[in-house]
């Protein structure tokens, strides 16, 4: 077998690779895709004024000091109590960063929040739920700057996970890994 390459076949390998990047996203749904061995996220408290970018996913597994660092950040900063927030929602960020194209930190709003701040802004009005999944530490409402919250939750929703709910008053997308489900 020989190994050189005439400029023929290498005209053709060259003209199906770019069909094949010219596909639209759908086709490759149901393709297994090979698993990305670092996942990177950055990640903005608006309350705490605390930034962190960091590889939280590392050859096949996550990296606990770098789960421990989210936590931290994403922890209620009303009490100061901190919950072990859950890998899918940190997995579901790192995914809507990838859908969004942005390299620019999500805009932490809440993550984790107490049960006594829960039931506090509860009292408050604004339509939290009092078995919220930010009490689980499977909830984040965020932004992204320069990116329209439309957009953001156009994203999420496209990822086919968890809950998704727009807070277009606020500016914020509120994301969960409960059921599927939008509001």
């Amino acid at each position: 077998m020989s190994k050189n390459i005439t400029r023929r076949s290498f005209l053709r390998c060259a003209m199906r690779a770019t069909a094949v990047a010219c596909l639209p996203q759908a086709i490759y749904a149901g393709v297994k895709m090979p698993a990305v061995s670092v996942k990177d996220l950055s990640l903005y408290n608006l309350h705490t004024e605390e930034k962190i970018a960091l590889s939280y996913f590392e050859n096949g597994a996550y990296v606990t000091e770098a789960l421990r660092d989210i936590s931290y950040l994403l922890r209620d900063f009303r009490t100061g109590d901190i919950l072990a927030m859950d890998p899918h929602l940190i997995d579901f960020l790192y995914d809507l960063k990838g859908v969004l194209g942005t390299e620019r930190p999500f805009q932490i709003i809440s993550g984790y929040r107490s049960p006594k701040t829960n039931a506090y802004l509860r009292k408050r009005g604004g339509g939290v739920a009092k078995k919220s999944f930010h009490m689980q530490g499977k909830a984040v409402d965020i932004r992204v700057e320069g990116i329209d919250s439309k957009v953001i939750r156009s994203a999420a929703l496209s990822l086919g996970r968890g809950g998704v709910g727009h807070y277009p008053r606020s500016n914020f997308v509120h994301i969960d890994t409960g059921r599927v489900r939008s509001w």
